[in-house]
């Protein structure tokens, strides 16, 4: 296996912490973790993107990221949980791996606003219409 996300999913890489698995997907700790009980949950099977998931691993995927929120809850007693996924380019693994990390006032984590270069000049309602626009188109 090429993929060191499949490697680590299906536990060929050494020292993998593994927190919970079921056929679909596994849940293991980072090994940069933002915080204590920084967990990703990974797909056994290989895909990339979101987009490329079947109907049952996405559901496990979601339910799973329920049951490791209940877990991160009741050990680390967080002011919240963040779950983010980072695709295409910025999906470092190159393998579909979604971040639950448990939060805390102060933690220094923040979602930023973009660089002035980056901002939209379209309206809310030109962006809409445009996705509605090739929403409609494909179906």
């Amino acid at each position: 296996m090429d993929c060191l996300g499949c490697r680590i999913a299906n536990q060929i890489e050494p020292d993998v912490n593994v927190i919970y698995e079921n056929e679909f997907v596994v849940c293991i700790l980072d090994i940069a973790p933002f915080n204590d009980g920084h967990i990703l949950i990974l797909p056994r099977k290989h895909y990339l993107d979101v987009e490329e998931i079947d109907e049952l691993t996405l559901s496990a995927i979601m339910s799973t990221s329920a049951k490791m929120s209940i877990l991160l809850k009741k050990t680390f007693n967080p002011d919240g949980i963040t779950f983010f996924q980072n695709g295409g380019t910025f999906n470092d693994l190159q393998h579909y791996h979604m971040h639950a990390i448990p939060r805390f006032i102060g933690d220094g984590f923040s979602w930023s606003e973009p660089k002035e270069e980056f901002k939209t000049e379209r309206s809310l309602k030109e962006i809409k219409l445009l996705l509605l626009k090739e929403l409609n188109s494909n179906s």
